[in-house]
């Protein structure tokens, strides 16, 4: 269901993110009508880099024929206190399955498992009803509203942060 991205994913990554431009880009930046396939190759040699340096570990995922159907990952790694944020998207043809919640789940499995991390942080925009409810199906609990936390549509806007600890 996850695994690391390759080189090989460049031309699906891409297609998948101009095939979900409209959904996404309301709450992620990265994702817009430009994206390029250079803007995945760029992707995939940072995410190669962050494994090798345990400073970040993105994963795609892909249903059981192999087809990319979202990405999601562990980032902003505080190795000190041991917290990192997780983040998720799933192509607009393929939302609402369940997929981007199981995901949630395995990819946090794996942190725990694989990690020293204890604490991984969901922080989703107080508009983005789908993904608080992936957070909150997954297990994650709702701590706090932050005060213009993320940027959407080049303004701050409050997000709600959830959170799974290692138990």
């Amino acid at each position: 269901m996850i695994r690391p991205p390759t080189p090989n994913d460049v031309a699906a990554l891409t297609q998948a993110v101009h095939e979900s431009v409209r959904d996404v880009s309301r709450w992620m930046a990265w994702c817009h009508p430009a994206y390029a396939e250079a803007d995945a190759e760029s992707w995939i040699r940072s995410t190669m880099q962050g494994h090798a340096e345990h400073s970040a570990f993105e994963f795609v995922i892909v249903d059981d024929g192999g087809s990319l159907i979202g990405c999601c990952g562990i980032n902003h790694v505080n190795q000190v206190d041991r917290f990192a944020n997780l983040g998720y998207w799933i192509r607009s043809s393929r939302t609402g399955l369940g997929i981007a919640t199981r995901a949630v789940q395995v990819l946090a499995e794996w942190t725990f498992a694989n990690t020293a991390l204890n604490r991984l942080e969901i922080v989703v925009a107080v508009g983005n009803l789908r993904s608080q409810r992936v957070a909150e199906k997954c297990g994650a609990i709702r701590e706090a509203i932050l005060r213009q936390r993320l940027m959407v549509g080049g303004q701050p806007v409050d997000a709600i942060m959830h959170a799974l600890v290692r138990e």
